[in-house]
């Protein structure tokens, strides 16, 4: 089934140091761009990372320091990645746990902001692991009746990703998916809203699950002491929390979210101030 697009859709994958968001770095990155009218640019590169490639990621990817020496490093590349992506929703393997927030991390380093709050984001792993719980090989040869012979090859894995959600949306058009709440729906249907939906498990405020969304669309720690608790109201009550999460190993993108909440939260003071 061919995608139903409303706006462009690129479909991608990381090959990198290791799994650390702040600490490691890109490797390789491949992209398959979708337009609304079905055209299809692709887009890989190797990038150097400017550190060594751990012995776990290149047994992984089979990327070793040696291939990538004479590489760029991202920021070279990274307003022509950027101006690739565009205004394209995202969709990938994974993406929301590990290649977004790596993606923006690496963006942000290059003082280019990379805004996904009004993206659509498909993860295909989720939507995978909610109606089949296997691995992307598998789920390769499941859906597709194919072997993927080259594994954590970026470009394998990018162009198998968007073949499985193909033919995911083909063998569940009108399958019944039953949440943990006993509510019984139709996600995975050809719309990219309802598998942005369907595709992720909690509401992130930032990128990489530290904070999170409550019922009430407030900003609530996801992590710590303060698990639960809404941001702003920890900020206000303990300010060196904040002082602390600025100097500790958090992602560049949530430090800038917690900032924006403290300012949020300076600013509706001195409105009360000035009232009083």
């Amino acid at each position: 089934m061919e995608l139903n697009l409303k706006s462009p859709l690129v479909i991608f994958d990381l090959e990198t140091t290791g799994i650390h968001v702040t600490k490691d770095r890109i490797v390789e990155i491949s992209m398959i761009k979708i337009t609304a009218d079905g055209s299809r640019n692709d887009y890989t590169r190797r990038i150097n990372p400017q550190k060594p490639i751990s012995p776990e990621a290149s047994k992984v990817h089979g990327i070793t320091d040696e291939m990538v020496k004479d590489e760029p490093p991202f920021e070279a590349v990274a307003r022509e990645i950027h101006t690739f992506i565009g205004n394209s929703d995202l969709a990938g393997y994974n993406l929301l746990k590990f290649d977004v927030p790596m993606l923006a991390e690496s963006f942000l380093r290059c003082d280019i902001d990379f805004d996904v709050s009004q993206r659509r984001i498909i993860d295909v792993q989720n939507i995978f692991h909610k109606m089949e719980q296997r691995t992307l090989k598998a789920a390769y040869r499941f859906y597709c009746n194919k072997d993927l012979t080259d594994a954590h090859s970026a470009k394998a894995d990018t162009k198998a990703t968007l073949e499985v959600l193909e033919s995911m949306l083909d063998k569940y058009q009108n399958v019944d998916y039953e949440d943990k709440k006993g509510h019984i729906s139709q996600p995975v249907i050809n719309d990219m809203d309802a598998l942005h939906t369907f595709s992720r498990f909690n509401k992130h405020a930032d990128l990489v699950g530290q904070i999170i969304f409550d019922q009430e669309e407030k900003e609530v720690f996801n992590f710590g002491k303060h698990k639960g608790q809404r941001v702003e109201q920890v900020f206000q009550n303990e300010p060196q929390y904040y002082d602390w999460m600025m100097k500790a190993d958090f992602p560049e993108s949530t430090r800038k979210l917690i900032t924006a909440i403290k300012l949020r939260g300076f600013n509706k003071d001195s409105v009360n101030i000035r009232r009083e």
